[in-house]
């Protein structure tokens, strides 16, 4: 069994639901709270011991590749006012030379084809695919628990959460097999299935551990949903010949990638601080009371 040394983050998506704000600065560095989204992710990829990141970018996302770089001019104003604190944060969330690369995605073709485009960095081994639209909240970060039911298992290893079993339409779906670890076996793999046709409410919630033979089933995988190429159908394919496991999240996991998951990422990350959940929670409180006298009156 190979270890997991390398992930890969895409980041070429136009962020067309957070318009106008990404018209001119990547969904990715909308903040959450006083850090980037993307930063969560490369947080949570290094926790679980990668090594190398493979960031898949497209146009006007050099502002992310700039953010994992040194800043001198700030740094030395910080020195020079005597901002002890912030500039130790900047070096601690700074990836170390070498533990980056910035590959570009000419057009967006879909997730498949985001994963495809990093075949040559990663070349023949297995891999970590983290979605940075959606952000780890809670106790220690997902990519290091499928990392533990990965090392008993091998094969392939995805996240999942459950969902209300009537909104299985949403998500990508998987079928529940025999137990293994803390994990468990998938049998099947639906995209956005009706919820009579759901396998069960266990929905893949982006992050992954995947073989290095899926790039061989990207590079000639036919275009399926909004004429793109889906991970998720090179994954069945994929399926077919090695093992898939499913690990339940002990966390939760926001939704960035959409406006209420945003706020409510901002929200939760916001009350785990200590220097700043007395507040926010007052104001949260008084918005409360204030939407229950609106009710009233009306």
């Amino acid at each position: 069994m190979k270890k997991v040394r390398k992930a890969v983050i895409p980041v070429a998506g136009l962020g067309t639901r957070f318009l106008p704000a990404t018209k001119s600065m990547p969904k990715e560095m909308l903040p959450v709270v006083d850090r980037p989204v993307v930063q969560y992710a490369v947080d949570e990829a290094f926790e679980a011991g990668i090594e190398h990141i493979v960031f898949v970018t497209g146009r006007n996302k050099a502002v992310i590749e700039d953010y994992f770089d040194l800043h001198p001019e700030l740094i030395g104003t910080l020195e020079q006012t005597g901002k002890t604190a912030q500039l130790q944060a900047l070096e601690s969330l700074l990836p170390v030379a070498g533990a980056t690369s910035f590959i570009r995605q000419q057009s967006p073709q879909g997730l498949g084809h985001a994963v495809w485009c990093a075949r040559e960095v990663i070349g023949d081994e297995p891999f970590a695919l983290l979605l940075p639209d959606m952000v780890s909240f809670g106790g220690r970060g997902c990519l290091a628990e499928i990392a533990d039911l990965y090392a008993q298992t091998g094969g392939n290893v995805i996240a999942v959460e459950r969902c209300d079993p009537t909104e299985t339409s949403k998500y990508g779906i998987v079928g529940c097999g025999a137990d293994v670890g803390s994990g468990f076996e998938v049998t099947a793999m639906v995209e956005k299935p009706a919820p009579a046709n759901a396998p069960s409410n266990y929905y893949i919630n982006g992050r992954y551990i995947l073989q290095p033979e899926i790039f061989g089933l990207l590079g000639n995988q036919q275009r399926g949903a909004g004429n793109e190429i889906q991970l998720t159908d090179a994954m069945v394919r994929l399926a077919q010949s090695q093992a898939f496991f499913a690990q339940p999240f002990n966390g939760r996991m926001f939704d960035c990638g959409s406006k209420e998951g945003f706020i409510q990422a901002n929200v939760a990350f916001a009350l785990a601080r200590d220097d700043m959940k007395g507040p926010i929670f007052e104001m949260l409180e008084e918005f409360v009371r204030s939407h229950e006298r609106r009710v009233e009156a009306a």
